[in-house]
């Protein structure tokens, strides 16, 4: 087959790929980089580059005008090389890293019943061991098995070579004084399997820390907390985006990317390189405030990791094949993962320490609602429950401690402050509120850190809509009023468009807008999410009024305004008393497991109590979700708060 050569402005050097190569694939094997939101599909169009020379073939040209058409603009994941190209790549949007502050551990209470040497599978043991001598040839394992037996009861342990292979170095370095790192597993049909973890020299005291982590995959963000298992405190919590989103915004775009070459292996790494970036950062921070005790910690330290996330993302991060997911009849690979090693990963904690990946119960319900459930407490309450997970997947459960029936629907990013023009996730400079005066429909906001905005974070983007909504600025369509009389409704670059935040008034010197493009992309979230849970609801017949406590989680659904998310139709016209909304509870469910093995055989019995619906093969939630895509409803009686607000006002 014929090589070609193909050029790219920005990179160092040309690649010579053979005859049919995506561009987009050439960028890659010429280091540069891309962004594919939608997965390759060329639905999003923003892998646009510019052909100087040569030629390519082109499979789709959707979302290219004539005039970029006429300008040599094609899509790199939708054109193939026939010849020698040169090619220019425009400045690719870039996704900040904002890793989070950990102002939020002193909220996270650890389990009053928690007792280190009770619940936590991972222990620590000072053995002291005879040296070997001509009266005494015991092989060094034996010794230590020895030990172990005399000192922690075990009868048997599994070791790895890795560990053997260190093991004589460091019993004769330390005088034949170690530190025995265990990990005593979970109770599998009545087996329970304990491991030598590690073996390090001399001992620690009994208030050492001994760490592991806590690790939720989110679909677009990435959230870690580094825990002392010995006190349970959680001492340090960094989040940031999903290295994934750059090659799909949603699950069905990375499972799609997944299945096209080396794609499913990049996806992988992406999110390794995620995970391992939030690790190094923990550790860090840690080390900085132990410097006084002249302490730190190293990633190698730490000896355990649970982690949630949706179905997708656990396939993803394991290099499962994803994609029988999105295909009829939706079924995953696996739900239930064994134990497996940091090694086995690539996650650069002990290489030797445990990796969990809890739980998940179908296609569209994973880890993250599994732990959600645990850490609401839902599962164990008389109270009719719904529990809701805002994110780029909308996962629903409704029930009790009886009974419980789950639910997935996709909501897309937009409410996680991605896939927006001037979105961005809740760090400083993020507009989290805004109100609209009614007259001359001009904005007052609040911003993170009490500084100049840069962007619009997820809630505040829903209350933006919601004061958009009420304020006359769109219709119950979502559609601009540009009768008005405001200078903030505008054509923009993407079509209509209202100005929060003009150039001069923000943190990056250009208007902060939010788009029709924004707005048709808000509606279609919350009525996804409205008809999911409306469907589940009306499945199981129990209708919405009879919910006693509706549990909201997600980042984005602990900072969610209840007045102004239901004006938009996102959650029922309830009573606001029955919501609680909870923050990211698949990492609280994660750290709950993390602590307490009862905690996770809680975790398998909720996965196992679920009774799980396909809303894709339910004509209603097509029906519902085409109802929801107004403000708030076409059937206002279903809010009736808010349509006497519209009448008052």
């Amino acid at each position: 087959m014929a090589e070609h050569l193909v050029k790219f402005d920005n990179a160092a050097e040309p690649v010579r790929v053979p005859t049919g190569t995506l561009l987009s694939e050439a960028a890659r094997l010429a280091g540069v980089d891309i962004n594919q939101p939608c997965g390759g599909q060329g639905r999003c169009g923003r892998c646009a580059v510019q052909v100087l020379e040569g030629k390519v073939r082109q499979r789709s040209t959707l979302r290219l005008s004539q005039e970029d058409k006429d300008a040599g603009y094609v899509l790199g994941c939708q054109s193939v090389v026939e010849g020698d190209v040169s090619v220019y790549v425009p400045p690719q949007d870039k996704i900040e890293r904002r890793l989070t502050t950990d102002l939020t551990v002193a909220e996270v209470q650890v389990p009053e019943s928690y007792l280190y040497k009770r619940d936590q599978t991972i222990q620590r043991y000072h053995l002291e061991m005879s040296p070997p001598s001509m009266d005494d040839q015991t092989d060094d394992y034996s010794r230590v098995k020895t030990a172990l037996r005399q000192k922690a009861d075990i009868d048997d342990i599994v070791i790895s070579l890795p560990v053997i292979q260190k093991m004589g170095r460091v019993l004769r370095s330390s005088d034949w004084k170690v530190t025995a790192v265990i990990d005593r597993g979970y109770s599998q049909e009545d087996h329970q399997q304990v491991r030598l973890v590690e073996i390090l020299p001399g001992h620690v005291t009994e208030n050492d820390p001994l760490w592991g982590i806590a690790v939720d995959i989110g679909t677009t963000t990435v959230t870690l907390w580094l825990v002392d298992l010995i006190t349970g405190e959680v001492k340090v919590q960094v989040s940031e985006y999903n290295g994934q989103i750059v090659r799909g915004e949603d699950v069905i775009s990375r499972i799609v990317y997944a299945s096209k070459g080396n794609g499913a292996e990049e996806l992988r790494q992406l999110v390794i390189d995620t995970i391992n970036s939030l690790l190094e950062a923990a550790c860090n921070r840690m080390s900085r405030r132990l410097k006084a005790q002249n302490l730190s910690i190293d990633p190698n330290d730490v000896m355990k990791a649970t982690i949630g996330g949706n179905s997708t993302m656990i396939h993803l991060l394991l290099g499962i094949d994803a994609s029988s997911i999105r295909l009829t009849p939706f079924v995953t690979a696996v739900n239930n993962i064994p134990l497996l090693k940091g090694r086995d990963l690539g996650i650069n904690i002990n290489p030797e320490g445990t990796v969990d990946c809890l739980p998940g119960v179908a296609s569209y319900v994973g880890a993250d609602i599994t732990a959600g459930v645990l850490s609401s407490g839902m599962d164990d309450t008389e109270k009719v429950t719904l529990f809701m997970d805002v994110g780029t997947n909308g996962e629903i459960v409704l029930g009790s401690h009886e009974w419980l029936v789950t639910c997935a629907c996709s909501a897309g990013p937009a409410f996680e402050g991605a896939g927006v023009e001037d979105g961005m996730r809740a760090t400083k400079g993020a507009i989290e509120e805004v109100w609209i005066n009614a007259e001359d429909l001009e904005p007052t906001i609040r911003v993170i850190g009490d500084t100049k905005p840069v962007g619009i974070c997820g809630s505040g983007l829903l209350s933006l809509l919601a004061e958009m909504f009420m304020t006359g600025v769109v219709d119950k369509a979502g559609h601009l009023n540009t009768s008005a009389n405001s200078k903030r409704i505008r054509e923009g670059m993407h079509g209509l468009e209202y100005v929060v935040s003009w150039a001069s008034d923000s943190g990056n010197d250009r208007d902060i807008v939010i788009t029709h493009v924004d707005i048709d992309n808000l509606i279609r979230a919350k009525g996804a999410i409205f008809a999911g849970y409306s469907v589940l609801s009306d499945s199981v017949g129990v209708p919405l009024e009879l919910v006693e406590q509706m549990l909201v989680g997600g980042s984005f659904g602990k900072y969610i305004n209840v007045e102004k998310a239901i004006e938009i139709g996102l959650l029922p016209d309830l009573p606001w008393d029955r919501f609680q909304f909870l923050g990211n509870t698949s990492v609280r469910g994660a750290y709950m497991a993390l602590l307490d093995r009862q905690a996770r055989q809680r975790i398998t019995d909720i996965a196992s109590r679920m009774t799980y619906i396909e809303l894709s093969a339910d004509n209603s939630f097509y029906e519902a979700f085409m109802s929801a895509l107004f403000l708030p409803h076409t059937d206002m009686t279903l809010f009736p708060s808010v349509a006497e607000s519209i009448q008052k006002k």
